[in-house]
């Protein structure tokens, strides 16, 4: 059964990077059951990423809050220093200027303001994140719920190693985050959202009209390198929406930071008290019907 509640949402994305950043932001601002409070941009070239974001607001008739946020990582060097779909920006009208320098203050002057109200949703390197939880430890107490594209956690499907981008871009952030205690964590990992793909003949069928016109603008950089979509951060946004789309287990999850060549990896623990939620299946069938709903 879906939720059919109205949920408050704030997003941090490093949205220009992969493309399911942007398809995950047309799904929110096309779900009339999100209210989008707010967007945080995050890693290398930050203002060019709000500037994609606030394409899709425009095209939505919605005037939502968008913060260019942390271009660098706490401690190591960025592994993400551009936005290469910006290129699109010229076919769309699009915000030329941003608040700079306050993305963190924003992100806890909402959640101070909504108390136990607010979905914090992250799908990019938690640079934002830990710097939020760094600067006011109890903000994850007054979240109503942490969702995260981040980390792998069950390993069992073929071709996905160890490591995933969002964890890895920010080890240090991942490991303040995932130490924290929120009411909930929920993270979906690359070994679940890797199940839930489309091939590119496929996306260009699909999306033509409304909100997914720039996202497939967006996606054509995109397809100069990979030719498929794969729908990680649309999945973790989903789930607000609908908790039968992903199946989760209880547990803790530790961030290892010790070893240089496996830095920012995530070692899940199942255990029923735990305060983390990792996914470990997904209805894919499930997913696409519900995503495509909506867009």
């Amino acid at each position: 059964m879906e939720n059919k509640l109205t949920e408050k949402v704030l997003l941090d994305t490093d949205i220009g990077s992969d493309i399911d950043d942007a398809a995950c932001l047309a799904y929110l601002l096309a779900n009339p059951a999100c209210e989008l409070l707010g967007i945080t941009t995050v890693t290398g070239e930050a203002v060019k990423r709000a500037q994609m974001a606030s394409v899709l607001c425009k095209l939505a008739g919605k005037v939502i809050p968008i913060y260019p946020g942390a271009e660098v990582p706490v401690l190591i060097q960025q592994k993400q220093p551009f936005a290469p779909q910006a290129e699109a920006l010229g076919k769309w009208p699009h915000q030329s200027s941003f608040p700079l320098g306050q993305a963190v203050a924003f992100l806890r002057d909402v959640i101070r303001s909504n108390p136990g109200e607010v979905t914090l949703l992250a799908i990019g390197p938690l640079t934002n994140i830990g710097l939020l939880f760094r600067i006011d430890p109890e903000i994850p107490r007054l979240l109503k719920r942490l969702v995260m594209m981040c980390g792998v956690f069950t390993n069992h499907l073929a071709g996905v190693g160890p490591l995933e981008w969002n964890a890895i871009g920010d080890p240090h952030a991942t490991a303040i985050v995932y130490q924290s205690s929120a009411s909930v964590h929920r993270s979906i990992g690359l070994d679940v959202t890797c199940q839930v793909k489309m091939p590119a003949e496929n996306v260009r069928q699909r999306f033509k009209n409304g909100l997914l016109r720039p996202v497939l603008d967006f996606a054509e950089v995109w397809f100069r390198g990979i030719d498929t979509i794969t729908f990680h951060d649309p999945l973790a946004a989903t789930t607000v929406f609908d908790e039968q789309i992903c199946s989760f287990e209880r547990g803790w999850v530790e961030v290892e930071l010790l070893s240089q060549r496996t830095t920012g990896m995530t070692h899940w623990s199942p255990d029923e008290k735990g305060c983390h939620e990792a996914a470990l299946a997904v209805d894919s069938e499930r997913f696409f019907k519900h995503y495509f709903s909506f867009l």
